[in-house]
């Protein structure tokens, strides 16, 4: 937060607080006595006259310890603008904390799958309900709760995995996380609407929904030339790169020739984030199994 800012809440806050104060005073300083009385305002409606009486001592003093403790917690917690608190407390502090915490107790937990290959661990149930909770916590906001993705992310109940579904592969990638990205007209920048409309019919033509089957066969020049290079010359994807099958019928960004199109014309950025960091070696094995066996 700029100097600027920070200083504008300090004065918006402490104006509020000290604004609150001298209201309450101020009211109460202007009442004619403590006590209980017949004198009106002066104000009356529907019949009811407004007395005026004086804030219960009570209630006067609630108010005033609110805006004594306000002080107090300001002066403690940060609050005002760039002033940490006295204690030094942060929410970051708090959270590393509590996490510190948390491995401390389940550590030994997750440690005891640790050693367990992938493959013979995604068919232990208990690992499998603590591998949900993590998929759960981490990983269902992209792929959803059933694992099933959804435009630009993957599912990862099938069989057709961009980078690979061996347990080696899964590990890698819920480590260092994926970079993807299609290249706007693949490696012909300068790629005609013509050519552009012949490899989509081309690439259409391998699951027979080309919609004109001669610019489909125009297509699979202008596809050697922009495409192969990572898709593969049969189009069979290149899973070292990132780079999907197009003969099968697993699509990422859908299937339709107007997505295609879309595809190839703009190209597609993706980006599978790194747990490595977030979650402990153990914590990424077991979650790795849990994704083998969606698969598996």
């Amino acid at each position: 937060m700029s100097t600027f800012w920070s200083i504008w809440v300090i004065v918006l806050t402490l104006g509020t607080i000290f604004g609150c104060w001298w209201l309450l005073w101020a009211t109460r300083k202007g009442q004619s006595t403590d006590q209980e009385t017949d004198r009106t305002t002066g104000h009356s409606f529907d019949g009811i006259e407004e007395l005026d009486n004086p804030l219960p001592k009570w209630w006067f003093y609630l108010f005033l310890g609110t805006v004594i403790f306000s002080l107090g917690y300001l002066a403690l917690y940060p609050g005002l603008g760039n002033f940490q608190g006295f204690l030094g407390w942060s929410q970051h502090n708090q959270w590393e904390e509590e996490v510190q915490l948390a491995d401390a107790r389940y550590g030994e937990i997750y440690a005891r799958y640790g050693d367990v290959a992938i493959p013979e661990l995604a068919g232990n149930e208990d690992a499998m309900q603590m591998g949900q909770r993590l998929f759960a916590n981490h990983c269902a906001v992209c792929h959803g709760s059933a694992a099933r993705g959804a435009i630009g992310f993957p599912n990862l109940t099938d069989d057709a995995w961009l980078y690979g579904g061996k347990p080696e592969d899964i590990v890698e990638t819920l480590n260092n996380g994926r970079q993807g990205n299609m290249p706007a007209k693949g490696f012909m920048p300068n790629m005609t609407p013509t050519q552009v409309d012949q490899v989509v019919n081309y690439v259409l033509s391998f699951s027979n929904r080309a919609k004109n089957e001669e610019a489909a066969e125009a297509g699979a020049a202008v596809y050697a030339q922009g495409c192969a290079g990572c898709h593969g010359p049969e189009a069979k994807g290149n899973q070292a790169m990132g780079a999907p099958d197009l003969t099968d019928d697993a699509w990422l960004y859908g299937s339709t020739y107007e997505w295609i199109e879309e595809t190839v014309l703009y190209g597609r950025e993706n980006m599978m984030p790194a747990q490595s960091g977030r979650l402990s070696e153990d914590q990424i094995h077991i979650l790795a199994a849990y994704v083998y066996s969606l698969s598996n």
